[in-house]
């Protein structure tokens, strides 16, 4: 299992909102560290971010837990984000491309085929309802720190 270290920031019924704390794994500077984390730093937002899990450890308001995901979590939505749009791109492409009625034009009906197809695809892997399992897996265990 994925493991981060988390606060509770608000309670909702059977939901919790938790800040991660730290980032990642802390091996950035050190030799044979991904740097994933300077990555972060320079692309993504500075301001602090809250994520909705399930509180199975009824944790309060305050309380530093330890945040689960299950084996497969990751790898599962890596590619409903990666690889669905990548084949909807290809696909729409190629269907752009039998469009076409002469050579001249054959590229334009790719490139209009591929962006509407890379568009839909980040689309269906976003809005795509999940399965039970799938659900589960978004809804990450929160477990009180021992």
């Amino acid at each position: 299992m994925l493991e981060m270290r988390a606060i509770v920031l608000k309670i909702q019924g059977r939901e919790a909102e938790i800040s991660p704390l730290g980032g990642g794994c802390g091996n950035c500077n050190s030799e044979g560290g991904c740097g994933s984390g300077k990555l972060t730093k320079m692309f993504c937002s500075s301001q602090p971010r809250s994520f909705i899990v399930l509180n199975q450890a009824q944790a309060k308001v305050g309380d530093e837990v330890i945040i689960s995901l299950p084996e497969g979590s990751l790898l599962h939505s890596s590619w409903r984000m990666y690889l669905l749009p990548l084949l909807f791109m290809l696909g729409a492409g190629f269907l752009g491309v039998s469009f076409a009625h002469d050579a001249a034009t054959r590229d334009g009906y790719a490139l209009i085929g591929a962006l509407v197809g890379l568009g839909g695809g980040f689309a269906v892997g976003k809005y795509w309802p999940a399965s039970n399992e799938s659900r589960a897996i978004v809804q990450s265990v929160v477990v009180l720190r021992s």
